[in-house]
């Protein structure tokens, strides 16, 4: 058969291939050999398909993802670095771009350099910018500050105080915010209070290599948490407020009083969802409700995210559009699909100021920005470059979001909706479409929507739902798909009705019709949610293993040509790595208080006393689904007031020392020593005390021929911003114990976070 003469498409890329990759290999003597000529008409391919990329403008999809790796060499750096150096990177890198602009190969490189030192001078940049002392030790003391926000909760409310001044603390050390609990008391936004608050740093991880709250909290402004348990006075403030304070303490005030409106007309826990819809305020919602949604795959809904300002920017843009068509002089005369896009953008951003701006909701208003700005220059408003484009607006405001499951899973999920949407457009339509009756074809296209797009998001955020919580949802798909239609045509709409009513009071209409559908989807969550097994607790998995399934994520969804195919192979090992994770033997709180050793069962027994969610977090990791106060977590492990003592799989004795007398003891009949008293004595026996894990943090040790293998929290974070401090090394007599409100169990870390 005669070959077929080239496509002009064809004859593009292949043109377009000469100023990229050499067309064909490096001469070999080798040349017939079989495997010989398979490699140079996959080089063929390779380069054909590399060139075709080129010519669809697909590299640019890269940018986001070179800006990423920039920015993750920054977070791994020891130390700070600092500005000037990523700023001459990118300078250089810049300058060779334009100046090899002939050679696109070698400028395409410069390029990704480019991006690559920008995200890493935007981390440099984020983090001195927002830089603010962190406390250091825990301590009780007097503080003072204004009252900048207040979340009314299930039980008390929590506070975000500007600090203006903590009793015994110079100026220079004092943090900017701190976060407290309070159990009772009438406070609101803008007030000067002064209270006896138990302060502590903000926690780091709780296991090595677990998810760094206290870095969180540093990138939010809050340099300590902790709790006031009794009374707060009105205080005269020593400074007006700064204008700054004086807006987020209106506003927030509206949202605490929209809220409570919400709350009231539409009763229950549905009005409790319907409010946190619409002002991010998700203290009434209990922990019950919240496990319900979890466990049905639908918890995003009541996390103001890039789903719900989709459909208040929808809303607003079809309600304009169809007011403004109303008139033929202004639907033929006016741009009304770009006036209904202006107010869109409009909405949208008054959405985001309103619910709190928190930083998931700022990055969907990005990304839906970019999009309905597309509208404004006539081209399409969901493509894959726009995507790329609030992705590099996103890292280069807040590169620390590239570290949070937020951004990974948003991002994820739009990515592969948007590349299944550009496959869908290039499918075969020479057939026409089977015709239905009317409603069952609206029905079943409706149906079929939500069932597609639920298994390609949550296909596309299961790597990361899972090294970030833990846990696989297998009944999501049947949550979302019974949930999302009242979210979708009854909750959003009413709650866009509902908040312009408002003004006029005639706002319990809608505020009574979210409230409905908000209990009809709670039903769903609490029928789901019994379902045996709809939550699966997996092992924890390295992030050589996230990376590579992001990896794959990414190959599959930037690429068009069959250069995508070739995503499986990180996919593969990806899957290998993380179906034989390495588990530890020993994890150790961060501040001594308790242990998990796994036993000869391959589960983990405690000894001591950790705080409930440390001992959630390690069964999690573990893929190990007993709740935290189960009977089992104490076999095999025997206690008297001094010590506990227990065995690994392998028979080495372990001992959880509480005083020095123990210590002694067990320094010269057990393997493995841990206790919560700084010792510097000598010990036979591998011996951790207060004073390595005050340095070291949460501490996990492995098997290994020679004895132990140690992994810690801290190990590698070097002198950074978020780092917790690093006290001097306590001497043997020092005081250890502290204060009995320090170590109360009055406010949980759960609580704290």
């Amino acid at each position: 058969m005669a070959r077929q003469p080239a496509s002009p498409e064809r004859r593009g890329a292949l043109r377009v291939v000469a100023g990229i990759l050499p067309a064909r290999l490096p001469p070999f003597a080798l040349r017939g050999i079989p495997f010989v000529e398979r490699g140079q008409a996959l080089w063929s391919w390779l380069v054909a398909s590399l060139a075709l990329e080129a010519e669809r403008r697909r590299p640019f999809l890269w940018l986001p993802v070179a800006m990423g790796f920039g920015i993750l060499l920054y977070f791994a750096a020891d130390r700070e670095p600092a500005l000037w150096a990523p700023l001459v990177g990118l300078a250089m890198a810049s300058g060779l771009a334009a100046a090899l602009r002939d050679r696109p190969l070698a400028a395409s490189a410069c390029i990704a350099f480019a991006a690559a030192f920008a995200g890493f001078a935007a981390g440099v940049w984020r983090t001195a910018d927002i830089a603010a002392p962190m406390l250091e030790r825990p301590r009780i003391g007097q503080i003072s500050g204004f009252v900048e926000s207040v979340e009314t909760r299930d039980k008390g409310a929590r506070l975000v105080m500007l600090v203006t001044n903590i009793a015994g603390l110079p100026p220079e050390r004092q943090p900017k915010r701190v976060r407290v609990n309070i159990r009772g008391g009438a406070v609101s936004p803008g007030d000067h209070i002064t209270a006896t608050a138990r302060l502590l740093p903000p926690p780091g991880p709780a296991r090595a290599g677990g998810y760094d709250f206290g870095r969180d909290a540093f990138f939010r402004g809050i340099g300590a948490v902790g709790s006031i348990s009794g009374n707060m006075v009105l205080s005269p403030p020593p400074q007006m407020w700064p204008w700054r304070l004086a807006l987020d303490v209106e506003i927030d005030k509206a949202r605490n009083a929209l809220t409570q409106r919400i709350a009231t007309v539409g009763g229950g826990q549905g009005g409790a969802v319907a409010a946190a819809l619409v002002t991010g305020k998700r203290g009434l919602i209990t922990e019950a409700t919240n496990n319900d949604l979890r466990a049905a795959g639908i918890y995003h809904i009541v996390s103001i995210s890039g789903l719900h300002m989709v459909l208040a920017a929808g809303t607003i843009f079809w309600l304009v559009r169809a007011m403004l068509a109303l008139s033929r002089t202004l639907a033929l005369g006016w741009p009304v699909k770009k006036i209904a896009a202006i107010a869109a953008m409009l909405g949208a951003t008054a959405y985001c100021i309103f619910s709190g701006g928190d930083v998931a909701t700022e990055r969907s208003l990005i990304m839906t920005l970019v999009m309905l700005g597309a509208i404004l220059v006539d081209r399409a408003a969901l493509s894959m470059r726009n995507l790329a484009l609030a992705a590099l607006i996103v890292l280069l405001r807040e590169p620390d979001a590239l570290l949070g499951p937020s951004f990974q899973m948003s991002f994820g999920a739009v990515a592969a909706l948007i590349a299944f949407a550009e496959r869908w457009d290039k499918r075969d339509q020479s057939k026409p479409p089977s015709a239905l009756p009317w409603p069952v074809q609206t029905l079943w296209t409706a149906s079929l929507g939500i069932l597609v797009t639920t298994i390609l998001a949550t296909a596309a955020t299961a790597p990361f739902s899972a090294f970030h919580f833990q846990t696989f949802n297998p009944f999501g798909l049947l949550g979302n798909a019974m949930a999302l239609p009242f979210v979708s045509l009854c909750v959003m709409p009413a709650a866009v009705f509902g908040v312009l009513a408002y003004p006029f009071g005639l706002d319990w209409p809608a505020w009574a019709l979210m409230g409905f559908a908000s209990d009809m989807v709670l039903k769903v969550a609490h029928w789901v949610a019994t379902i045996e097994h709809s939550t699966v607790t997996v092992v924890a998995f390295g992030p050589a293993v996230l990376l590579s399934f992001a990896a794959s994520l990414l190959w599959l969804t930037l690429w068009t040509t069959g250069l995508r195919w070739l995503a499986v192979i990180p996919l593969v090992l990806g899957v290998a790595f993380a179906a034989k994770p390495e588990r530890p033997d020993i994890l150790i709180e961060r501040d001594g208080s308790g242990i998990a050793v796994r036993g000869s069962d391959g589960r983990l027994a405690i000894a001591g006393r950790p705080s409930r969610f440390v001992v959630q977090q390690w069964l999690a990791s573990d893929g190990d689904s007993r709740p935290p106060d189960d009977a089992s977590l104490r076999a095999g492990v025997t206690c008297d007031s001094r010590a506990c003592v227990t065995r690994t799989a392998d028979g080495r004795s372990v001992s959880y020392a509480r005083d020095r007398i123990a210590i002694i003891e067990d320094c010269r009949r057990a393997d493995l020593v841990v206790t919560n008293v700084p010792w510097s004595a000598p010990c036979e026996a591998r011996l951790v005390d207060r004073t390595a894990l005050s340095r070291d943090g949460a501490t996990s040790l492995y098997r290994s021929v020679g004895g132990w293998k140690s992994h810690s929290s801290e190990t590698g974070a070097g002198d950074r911003p978020w780092s917790r401090h690093k006290p001097a090394k306590l001497a043997p007599s020092a005081t250890v114990q502290a204060p009995p409100s320090l170590t109360s169990a009055a406010d949980s870390d759960a609580d704290l976070l």
